[in-house]
């Protein structure tokens, strides 16, 4: 997959309502929470969102919370999905990748230059020299097989990404690489902000102060 419409992405100064509406439904499925996602998966499709782009975050949650998360939310979204089909709602079905998903060689290659693009600069270090196979299945898994597939876009991605791993303890070095990771591909601290915002609002407190706190480690001097 070619990249440079990824490195022309205009900046994100604030999120639109579908972006707002993918923050709570990141979160709660990363945290298992199906008893509120269902009611904001429904919330989600009437505020415009297809199935396919809240889909695509379900199936991106296996790489941060585990295939079973991920597998159950699927399932509550499926079931969302019926239940408004049958009281007569048409949503939006979406669309699928453009282009089929690279294989061997060239996935890596992809993932590799995505990781990079999103990074600002190879991904190396220590943790990787130690165990290596873990870049290895970020580049092939994460951003080769997820962050080739252009049916939703990199900053939703990324916003996305932020909502599950604020629910998830223990997660700040992650937090803070992708506030890092965002801000490279034009989400603004503003919007990262309102990200915040929204996660206090619609989820909890606790999640909105990982945001935040990274957040303002980020932009120290």
């Amino acid at each position: 997959m070619n990249t440079s419409s990824h490195n022309q992405m205009p900046a994100l100064a604030s999120l639109s309502p579908r972006q707002q509406a993918l923050v709570p439904i990141a979160a709660f499925a990363a945290s298992g929470n199906f008893e509120r996602l269902k009611p904001t998966l429904d919330a989600g499709l009437d505020e415009g969102l297809s199935i396919s782009e809240v889909r695509e975050v379900l199936l991106q949650l296996y790489a941060y919370a585990g295939f079973p998360r991920s597998l159950n939310a699927l399932g509550q979204l499926m079931e969302v999905v019926q239940a408004r089909a049958a009281r007569g709602l048409h949503d939006d079905a979406g669309r699928q990748p453009s282009t089929p998903a690279p294989q061997g060689e060239a996935l890596l290659k992809v993932g590799t230059d995505n990781q990079t693009r999103l990074a600002g600069a190879p991904v190396a270090g220590p943790l990787f020299d130690f165990a290596p196979e873990a870049n290895t299945y970020l580049r092939t898994h994460l951003f080769g097989d997820l962050f080739a597939r252009d049916n939703l876009g990199w900053q939703s991605r990324e916003l996305a990404t932020l909502g599950m791993l604020s629910v998830i303890e223990g997660t700040e070095a992650q937090v803070f690489a992708h506030i890092g990771m965002s801000m490279n591909i034009g989400v603004e601290q503003g919007a990262l902000a309102e990200l915040a915002d929204i996660l206090e609002a619609r989820v909890d407190g606790a999640p909105a102060q990982r945001i935040r706190q990274a957040l303002q480690r980020k932009m120290q001097p």
